[in-house]
């Protein structure tokens, strides 16, 4: 019964991970303010929302290849890599097999708690929400002091990724925990 609660499981959760990793994580927005006086200028300097693939691929494109590769391989192909093997694990009818696949899913399942700092890193970000600066300077010129209050605003939000990419994570650690607990595999037949 675990075997079928646990591929169950796997199944939801990689139905979680793809809108998880196409989906926006997360929205941010930085705007900045110019008041000369009186009169006041607006404008956005930052507006975009970042799914887990669109920050790999800008990660890339601003040739920054480690991080892109780190989190492309911890957040897209180790999950991957986890729910085939665990499929495989499933359907195989030879126990030791199956256990042998079970256990190399729970060591790398350790490597996969990155997608966990993923998300943490996301939370990170998101903590930035309504940071305000403001800073006021004083023009001279021509003799006349212009007063200029220039502020910046930094808005983000969490998008429907982070929240498939959360239930992702928790059902795959939940589903990789019941796989793996002694008794799983009990009714798999002998090889």
């Amino acid at each position: 019964m675990k075997r079928h609660i646990s591929f169950a499981l796997n199944i939801i959760a990689i139905a979680l991970f793809i809108p998880g990793i196409t989906l926006p994580m997360f929205a941010l927005n930085m705007e900045m303010s110019a008041l000369l006086n009186a009169a006041g200028v607006t404008s956005t300097l930052i507006d975009k929302e970042l799914s887990i693939l669109t920050t790999v691929k800008e990660l890339w494109e601003s040739e920054r290849f480690m991080v892109a590769v780190l989190i492309f391989l911890f957040s897209v192909c180790i999950p991957l890599l986890k729910t085939i093997l665990m499929s495989l694990a499933y359907f195989t009818r030879k126990k030791n097999l199956a256990l042998q696949i079970t256990q190399f899913v729970a060591a790398i399942g350790k490597w996969s708690m990155a997608d966990v700092f993923v998300v943490a890193v996301f939370l990170a970000i998101l903590s930035t929400n309504h940071v305000d600066t403001l800073s006021q300077e004083t023009l001279s010129l021509f003799g006349f002091n212009i007063s200029i209050d220039i502020s910046t605003q930094t808005l983000s939000n969490a998008g429907d990724g982070f929240f498939y990419f959360v239930g992702y994570c928790l059902l795959s650690l939940l589903a990789s925990h019941i796989a793996s607990s002694p008794y799983a595999l009990k009714r798999v037949e002998p090889e």
